[in-house]
């Protein structure tokens, strides 16, 4: 039986709700002798500052790093509105990507057929729909510098924000596009703005000449970002697997999401660079949604993108990838039934809580063992 270290970071408002679920199908898995979680929990965000004044604390953050995963539910919420912008919620999960040195998020969008009336689109356009956005994770103008406000006299101030990349990190994000779309549908959509932004055109040269040189094999065709996100709603079907940037791959993702319904159903992964002569690499997991104060503590909260997020680390921290498709086999059946959290209920006259949408997903899980 193969044993994993899994650190686990609950979070704030909602997160420890729908982090449970992924704990009860963890723990079955382990009791079963499938596979052995041994799960240590730390925190994060919001419930870190809490306790240690910082986002997450150096202790915290060795664990993750031991880790052979980790899984994050949510940060943040009004309660640390006032705290310092260096030890906000966020700033946990910031340092989390930079320190594991987490590049590439893969977020996919999946719009299960029992869900297809949920969508703001017709049927027709998101029935079937599986594509997967890669956005790099720590460049751009996110961490690009300087960065700063200046104080210009005269009641006027500046604000400054700078998009850097380097080829290395355009090559290394593509890399990981290109072999997903390897085992997918064999298309990757590259996205910038090269024809406002220089780091565009680098961008742009970059994808190209990568693909020229390792990757013939697979299709790839080039959209600019606005472009993209209006095809994204008028024919989403088209895309396989989408490169893009940090802040473009942040505001696409969000839109894929509503695609599929609701929020509450996108998982994500970050993966670092390969360990020298190794297939492991640094990850971290979590939901695409936020920590949703508004709903905190009433137990309607969907666990499904928290524990798809899981199925995500059995696919690609644990080389699971059977395990993974029989979770996500698990969560298809379940909405096949017509059970539904509020967050997606629809027509539906009831709704299940967080913790029973998490024993029916378990339930139909080992149904098919």
């Amino acid at each position: 039986m193969p044993h994993f270290k899994l650190f686990v970071l609950p979070g704030d408002g909602i997160g420890p709700e729908v982090m449970a679920e992924v704990e009860k199908i963890a723990a079955w898995l382990t009791r079963e002798g499938i596979v052995h979680f041994d799960i240590e929990r730390g925190l994060v965000g919001g419930a870190a500052y809490d306790v240690h004044k910082t986002a997450i604390s150096d202790a915290d953050m060795a664990r993750a790093q031991a880790a052979d995963a980790v899984l994050l539910a949510a940060v943040g919420g009004p309660k640390w509105d006032a705290v310092p912008y260096e030890v906000r919620p966020e700033a946990g999960l910031l340092r989390l990507r930079k320190d594991m040195q987490l590049f590439a998020n893969l977020r996919p969008a999946i719009c299960y057929p029992a869900l297809a009336d949920a969508s703001s689109l017709k049927r027709d356009l998101v029935d079937g729909l599986d594509l997967m956005i890669v956005r790099e994770l720590t460049g751009g103008v996110y961490f690009g510098e300087p960065k700063q406000i200046i104080d210009l006299g005269n009641g006027q101030r500046r604000a400054i924000d700078t998009q850097v990349y380097d080829t290395y990190e355009i090559e290394r994000i593509g890399r990981i596009a290109f072999e997903l779309a390897r085992k997918r549908r064999n298309k990757v959509t590259s996205s910038d703005k090269r024809n406002v932004m220089k780091s565009g055109v680098l961008w742009d040269d970059t994808i190209r000449a990568l693909h020229a040189r390792e990757y013939k094999d697979v299709e790839l065709e080039h959209q600019l970002a606005d472009a993209l996100g209006m095809q994204l709603v008028r024919r989403p079907k088209q895309f396989d697997v989408i490169v893009t940037d940090n802040l473009f791959g942040d505001m696409l993702s969000d839109v894929a999401s509503m695609l599929t319904g609701s929020l509450g159903m996108l998982p994500s992964a970050s993966l670092g660079e390969k360990g020298a002569g190794s297939d492991t690499r640094k990850a971290l997991y979590e939901p695409v949604h936020g920590s949703a104060p508004d709903i905190a503590g009433k137990g309607i909260a969907n666990p499904i993108a928290m524990i798809g997020s899981f199925g995500m680390a059995l696919r690609y921290s644990f080389n699971l990838s059977e395990l993974a498709d029989r979770v996500e086999k698990a969560i298809s059946d379940v909405l096949g039934k017509g059970l539904r959290t509020v967050d997606i209920a629809g027509g539906a006259k009831e709704t299940l809580s967080t913790s029973q949408m998490g024993d029916a997903i378990l339930s139909a899980l080992q149904a098919g063992v």
